[in-house]
């Protein structure tokens, strides 16, 4: 479970410093410049500690660094607001392919109940559409201070809600699996 979580929580890095930044200070400059040093940061890590990094990292990344720095030379937080629905449709869209889950969960999950990882990876990607239209929506208001609260706290406490709630669920439905197959020998 740790490792479930440092991986989220390193796919979301650049936001959750942006957002964390802003909230601070009121600064989308300081904010925006900061979510692309920690995106940069956080590929060069990847890099040099030899570990595989993924599309959506990739995909993260370069999102940042150009909605970033379209912010950074305009001056203009429209860029910033969009980054976040921008990059939940583009995730979302990735979560479509089926197996991309496979890389988060222990083989006992994959092994056990394989049909559920499948169904789990497109509830994800309905999640990232749904945060990602509601993060437009909020925007559209042009209020900041209901814009962040909803990027850090709405979208983050929904991604956690669904975790726990695919945890619990994946928990259960692998146990009730070897026990069927236990009764069964």
């Amino acid at each position: 479970m740790k490792d479930v979580l440092l991986r989220l929580g390193s796919d979301f890095l650049s936001t959750i410093l942006f957002a964390g930044i802003y909230f601070a200070t009121g600064n989308i400059v300081l904010a925006t410049a900061i979510g692309i040093a920690g995106a940069i940061f956080q590929v060069i890590r990847g890099r040099l500690s030899g570990k595989e990094l993924g599309f959506m990292t990739w995909a993260s990344l370069g999102l940042v660094i150009v909605l970033g720095l379209a912010t950074l030379l305009t001056n203009d937080p429209r860029f910033v607001l969009a980054k976040p629905s921008i990059a939940h449709f583009a995730i979302g869209a990735i979560m479509l392919k089926r197996g991309w889950m496979l890389r988060y969960l222990p083989p006992i999950v994959t092994e056990t109940i394989p049909e559920y990882v499948t169904i789990a990876g497109f509830a994800w990607a309905a999640l990232m559409f749904a945060l990602g239209f509601g993060t437009i929506a909020v925007a559209a208001t042009g209020n900041m201070t209901l814009w962040t609260v909803y990027v850090s706290v709405v979208s983050l406490g929904a991604k956690i809600a669904a975790f726990a709630f695919q945890y619990v669920a994946f928990r259960l439905l692998i146990t009730n699996r070897l026990r069927a197959r236990a009764a069964s020998t």
